[in-house]
């Protein structure tokens, strides 16, 4: 199993739900601000460790190494994870699953196979993990799947234009990412781009009920 913070919405028995997925070395720990940044009382926040030790934080598989049988590992553990969520009353329909870099990875590789739909998936500053393998294998509520893909145009670590190149593939494919990127490294800009993140999300509720507790 894997660890967890749940972080409880200020709408105490709103069952909408953000999941976020941490970077390659970072923790859950590492997303205990997003709830406050988001600035949105009705969504729960799941942070999650991912299951491998590094150097002081943690890793959802070896990016240097067998890296398919690590993302197939963690795919499972998420799985779990998320039929664990509907099983204690937060459906995925109502649930937004959110990564950065090796979360991100994570995130269009559950995302678009888990056989539901959530309310959105966001997917920052990573890539897609053998593209040709996930337009195999499909979930049949991919595409009708809401994701958001942002990235930096100055990123060292994984270079905007292949993330893009491969995002444009997906899209060809007919899934229905939006593509955003912004003026920055490997990181999340800010309020800039938190604002984005943040009216994705609120379009992704537009068309459930108004009152997010119910």
């Amino acid at each position: 199993m894997l660890k967890t913070e749940f972080v409880r919405a200020t709408e105490t028995t709103s069952k909408r739900l953000l999941i976020a997925l941490h970077g390659l070395g970072d923790s859950a720990a590492g997303y205990r601000w997003l709830p406050t940044e988001l600035r949105l009382p009705w969504l729960n926040h799941l942070l999650v460790n991912a299951p491998d030790s590094y150097y002081g934080g943690y890793s959802w598989y070896d990016f240097a190494g067998a890296e398919h049988a690590g993302i197939e590992r963690s795919r499972r553990l998420l799985f779990d994870l998320l039929d664990e969520q509907q099983r204690a009353g937060f459906p995925t329909a109502e649930t937004v699953l959110f990564g950065f870099s090796q979360g991100c990875v994570m995130t269009v590789d559950v995302g678009f196979r888990y056989p539901a739909r959530f309310a959105g998936l966001i997917g920052i500053s990573g890539y897609v993990h053998d593209p040709e393998r996930l337009l195999r294998e499909l979930s049949p509520a991919a595409r009708t799947q809401r994701m958001l893909f942002t990235h930096g145009t100055h990123d060292p670590l994984v270079p905007c234009a292949g993330a893009r190149a491969q995002v444009e593939q997906l899209q060809a494919a007919g899934l229905p990412i939006q593509w955003q990127q912004f003026a920055k490294a490997h990181t999340i800009a800010g309020e800039k781009e938190l604002s984005e993140i943040r009216r994705f999300i609120e379009a992704g509720y537009a068309t459930t009920t108004s009152q997010p507790g119910l």
